[in-house]
């Protein structure tokens, strides 16, 4: 079967590719078919256009701690080892104090946090 392959330059072309691309989800063609080597260059389109147009902004750092302290039952005692006193803990969680790079690394080290959540509050 014989495709034609065409930009994305709008929302209408957008979600018509989002379309086709959940036809060929469902149809799961083989990767060395020339319809697996369409559906590849077809996401690839949509990946560089979603990337243009609603691009994926890193987590806040204080939501990424907030997150992760409400996912493992944390409280402000369990954090005074990697951010300082209770009171410091408070005003980091409270966005009155910035993250260091120490505490960065600590939160990291002691709580799992991926780095990369935490690195936009440096500064």
């Amino acid at each position: 079967m014989s495709h034609t392959l065409t930009p994305i330059r709008t929302e209408a072309d957008y979600r018509a590719a989002l379309v086709l691309a959940a036809r060929f989800t469902e149809a799961d063609p083989d990767p060395a078919s020339e319809d697996g080597a369409y559906f590849d260059a077809l996401v690839t389109l949509v990946e560089a256009w979603e990337a243009r147009h609603s691009p994926v902004l890193p987590p806040d750092p204080i939501d990424a701690i907030k997150f992760r302290m409400e996912q493992a039952g944390l409280t402000v005692k369990d954090l005074v080892p990697s951010i300082g006193q209770p009171n410091r803990v408070y005003e980091v969680l409270n966005r009155k104090r910035a993250l260091t790079v120490a505490m960065i690394r600590r939160l990291h080290r002691n709580l799992g946090i991926p780095a990369q959540s935490l690195i936009g509050a440096a500064g």
